[in-house]
């Protein structure tokens, strides 16, 4: 894969020049061949880091001891740069720290193709790239911030000893929590007013003479905004030529994706497969299913059928928890005959997509259940329709009762809702799994279906293996929490797989309704 672009003329070592910071602006886009193995990896491995972004954002302070620790944890695991001082690539010592700023910068790129392609996911890429940017820059040294700005033109100089001392009164008066002696600790910076607004909307900066005078530890604001402002028009014009880009067959299947892609645990590999019956489902739906799930398996049993966005998510993710191929026939099969769907109609539009489903028809795909990213963001639930997302498909209203339904108290429906305005719709059903399993801290990233069943089981069981029913040959219709279900647990591991399949080839047999 070709990333284009014209080197500049005059630099002997480009790679130098480019990578002779830990942190950057990403304003140059690579300019070398890498294959597509390298192109998925480094695409999976940042939305990961990302991903934790997101979720320490929203359940830590974002300046506090342990954000920062979790975080410098995650981008050291994924092999990401971050606090160094190394700035140059002669010693053989530091070839590790070139790769991993070359990994950082391509993989920036690759994740711009990705989500620059609705407002929503650029939002979401811009929001989750500036937290990222902020820690990586808040843990730089004075003398790495220095040269950082130096390198991308962000002349903006300090004051003189002499000149602070003249202003010291009004820099203590206009700084937050400043004394004279951290004042004259701190070096302050001589901006232009038009671009520190935030910290004079703010009240946070002396200003005088069309200047603002920013301490040391603000000017990660002027930074952010420049950043904020560079990327936002950087993704406009991706947008633009993305046609020009999808049109290579390669690529158009991986970028169309990615935006949505699942890198966990693969539950298409059913290590549980036959270990629940099919009459332990009404009671595993109250107690482990997510709300996606529940309100699905709902929806069937209240009017025995599913349109095909419903049966695809919902049959999948029996797949994945343990049903069989004979199992899933005999579930659906009863279902559907208790409705308007006679016993020969159901062999011909609906036993084959069941099959096909388990890979014994068409393309004989063992096919993957839904992640949580596939339920938010594709295939959006119209009328009549059961499946999607909960949490991102209801209206706040709705969602309300819905929750009370559940038993939820009210301060914890006010988190989960406070959660869902902004956004954060799989923190939200994280947010619901410890507050239906009474749990503190769930201790995990919620990122799939099958990930909540598994976890929910592990909780409730012990980790135990379970004792498998017999199914019994009459419709299993159990009160719910009749009986008391148990599941293998299994640990859900991060892996390096490359995004889900994709679902067109098995789309279009659910098209019958």
């Amino acid at each position: 894969m070709l990333f284009g672009g014209r080197k500049k003329k005059g630099v002997e070592n480009p790679q130098t020049e480019l990578y002779g910071h830990c942190l950057q602006l990403y304003t140059q886009p690579p300019l070398e061949n890498i294959s597509l193995v390298e192109f998925e990896q480094f695409a999976v491995d940042r939305m990961k880091l990302l991903k934790t972004v997101e979720n320490l954002g929203v359940t830590h302070i974002k300046t506090s001891e342990d954000y920062s620790k979790k975080l410098h944890a995650e981008i050291s695991s994924l092999n990401f740069p971050h606090r160094t001082e190394v700035s140059t690539f002669i010693v053989p010592a530091v070839a590790s720290e070139y790769e991993k700023r070359r990994k950082d910068h391509i993989s920036h790129f690759i994740l711009r193709l990705a989500y620059c392609q609705t407002e929503d996911l650029r939002r979401w890429f811009i929001q989750q790239e500036m937290d990222l940017f902020r820690h990586r820059f808040n843990d730089l040294s004075p003398k790495s911030k220095s040269d950082f700005l130096h390198r991308n033109s962000l002349q903006y100089e300090t004051i003189s000893v002499e000149e602070k001392k003249s202003l010291m009164e009004k820099l203590i008066n206009s700084s937050y929590a400043f004394s004279g002696c951290t004042v004259e600790e701190q070096d302050f910076y001589k901006v232009p007013f038009q671009d520190a607004l935030d910290l004079v909307r703010m009240r946070k900066v002396f200003v005088k003479d069309g200047f603002a005078y920013v301490p040391h530890q603000d000017i990660v604001t002027i930074v952010l905004n420049d950043y904020r402002t560079r990327l936002s028009k950087a993704l406009a014009l991706t947008a633009r030529s993305l046609p020009v880009v999808q049109s290579d067959e390669r690529l158009q299947p991986l970028l169309s994706h990615l935006s949505h892609a699942y890198v966990g645990q693969d539950y298409s590999i059913q290590k549980n497969i036959g270990k629940i019956s099919l009459e332990q489902i009404d009671s595993l739906s109250t107690k482990s299913f997510p709300p996606c799930m529940r309100q699905l398996h709902k929806a069937l049993r209240d009017s025995h059928h599913l349109r095909h966005g419903g049966r695809m998510q919902y049959g999948l993710f029996l797949k994945g928890i343990g049903l069989t191929l004979d199992q899933a026939l005999q579930f659906w099969r009863a279902e559907f005959l208790r409705g308007k769907v006679d016993a020969d109609k159901f062999d011909k539009a609906y036993a084959y997509s069941i099959r096909h489903m388990f890979g014994k028809e068409g393309k004989r795909t063992d096919y993957t259940p839904y992640s949580c990213m596939k339920v938010i963001l594709s295939n959006p639930p119209s009328q009549g329709d059961h499946h999607g997302c909960p949490f991102r498909h209801s209206d706040p209203e709705l969602l309300k009762q819905k929750l009370q339904s559940y038993k939820i108290s009210s301060g914890g429906i006010n988190q989960i809702l406070e959660l869902v305005k902004g956004m954060h719709y799989q923190l939200a059903c994280q947010k619901y799994f410890e507050l239906t399993h009474s749990i503190d801290d769930a201790g995990f990233s919620l990122n799939h279906p099958n990930q909540y069943f598994s976890e929910s089981q592990k909780l409730l069981t012990g980790g135990k293996e379970v004792k498998r029913e017999l199914d019994s040959p009459r419709r299993p219709h159990a009160a719910a929490g009749s009986e008391n279900s148990k599941a293998p647990p299994e640990t859900p591991s991060s892996s390096n797989r490359v995004p889900q399949e994709v679902m067109d080839d098995l789309d279009s047999f659910f098209q019958e309704e």
